[in-house]
């Protein structure tokens, strides 16, 4: 047989190649049955994507935008490139004590709320009378709304409040929490822990998925209950301390409620953060470009934080799959 019978049409040798072709790299034809659960799984998915391009991938395009002009939304939009940007960073010292407050706060409240956390998950996962009464009364607070929890703490940090009437029984005179610039952001720090009930949670249901046999063969070799804890309880439970630190990351960088309803910033911006500032900017003194720019830098400051958290997780964070 020559190479032209080989590749002459209409031959079987011709031909056997092209079927195999179309079999390798053709897309199979979806059945009757197979266009049905596609038509119904985009119905389905449907309000979420709705959802998902109106009211955050829509306005996240929108806002790079206005990011980029003046904007007082009653005028047409002024294209000023980068200028808010340069403003934020270089000529408002605002924005600056902003950002230092949102830092003080994140990297204070956020460790104090895992520490804490940890704490009463170990003690309420003990085999104690009334623990699950002690279990109920340490999430309850995470229930309440944070206006409310707010306006709540409004009363007790006022300078007459129950706080520094306890205070007084021991003869320490209290500060007025809200209105001294050097007490306010403890203040907010205080308030932070009081929501620390959803963590806890979250640990003590790691902590009750940790084999019993574990604790057997560490008591057989003499382990106390503190050896027990740094050995076995909280290598396991890091997966979720880690969860917590990225979720407690984000939210106190982004804290909104508390500072507007106790503060609103003041006194003297002391505990004026990121979002507060932008929020001010925008529908106070309607820059809604400017606010724009900071709520992206805001962003950028959001993500280099949990890509650091990501990256050091390697080096303490304990997955079972990783063991061979």
């Amino acid at each position: 047989m020559t190479a032209v019978d080989i590749a002459a049409p209409g031959t079987a040798g011709a031909q056997a190649p092209r079927r195999a072709g179309r079999r390798g790299g053709a897309r199979p034809r979806l059945t009757k049955r197979g266009r049905s659960e596609a038509l119904a799984f985009w119905l389905f998915i449907s309000p979420w994507l709705i959802g998902f391009v109106g009211f955050l991938l829509g306005p996240m395009i929108a806002s790079v935008y206005i990011s980029l002009t003046e904007w007082d939304s009653f005028t047409p939009a002024e294209f000023v490139g980068l200028d808010n940007y340069t403003r934020a960073l270089t000529d408002d010292p605002v924005f600056w004590k902003a950002l230092g407050n949102t830092f003080y706060y994140a990297l204070v409240s956020v460790p104090l709320g895992l520490v804490i956390g940890v704490w009463l998950a170990n003690l309420l996962n003990k085999k104690i009378r009334g623990r699950k009464f002690f279990r109920t009364m340490i999430y309850l607070p995470t229930l309440v709304p944070l206006v409310a929890t707010a306006m709540v703490f409004k009363m007790v940090l006022a300078p007459s409040g129950p706080l520094n009437d306890l205070l007084g029984i021991f003869g320490v005179e209290g500060p007025s929490w809200l209105l001294d610039p050097n007490w306010v952001k403890p203040a907010l720090v205080v308030l932070s822990a009081w929501g620390a009930g959803g963590a806890t949670v979250l640990l003590l249901s790691a902590m009750n998925g940790i084999p019993r046999e574990f604790y057997e063969a560490a008591e057989i070799d003499g382990a106390g209950p503190m050896r027990q804890f740094w050995a076995i309880t909280f290598p396991q439970i890091t997966p979720i301390i880690f969860f917590n630190l990225i979720m407690g990351l984000i939210g106190a960088f982004q804290i909104f409620s508390q500072v507007y309803i106790l503060t609103a910033g003041g006194p003297d911006n002391a505990s004026m953060t990121i979002v507060p500032l932008l929020f001010r900017e925008a529908f106070s003194f309607y820059h809604f470009g400017y606010a724009s720019a900071i709520a992206w830098l805001l962003f950028i400051v959001i993500i280099g934080f949990t890509a650091i958290a990501f990256r050091t997780s390697r080096s303490w964070v304990f997955y079972e799959t990783e063991v061979r």
